[in-house]
């Protein structure tokens, strides 16, 4: 399994980025995927997730309702509509995928077995 994400860039504070992870290799539909962030000097954190059944969806507290996820599973793809960018979300952004992931460990990286190359956004104050 691959997966390949896109999207990411320099935008101004304020503004939007739609980040895209298509997989290949294998359909997702059966995964929990999930977007991961890693800031310059800092560990890798939580960002969001989307369930494989139901689309239900959980947020780290400081993005939500300015981040989106979604996904296609005709095109096994995970979208992050990013709205509201602020300095504090530049990061590399990482998309993931885990099987027969409970509740309590969506957040957990170590749950996650397939993972993106990455995508840099920059958010310019």
């Amino acid at each position: 399994v691959q997966l390949q994400a896109s999207g990411g860039g320099m935008v101004q504070a304020g503004g939007s980025l739609r980040l895209s992870c298509t997989a290949s290799g294998r359909t997702m539909s059966g995964y929990t995927m999930g977007w991961f962030r890693q800031a310059p000097g800092k560990e890798r954190e939580f960002v969001a997730t989307i369930r494989s059944t139901g689309g239900t969806t959980y947020y780290r507290d400081s993005v939500r309702g300015r981040f989106t996820i979604s996904r296609d599973f005709a095109k096994n793809t995970v979208f992050l509509q990013m709205n509201s960018l602020k300095p504090e979300d530049t990061a590399v952004y990482y998309c993931a995928a885990g099987a027969r992931l409970i509740q309590s460990s969506l957040s957990d990286e170590r749950r996650y077995s397939y993972w993106g190359q990455g995508t840099k956004v920059t958010v310019s104050s």
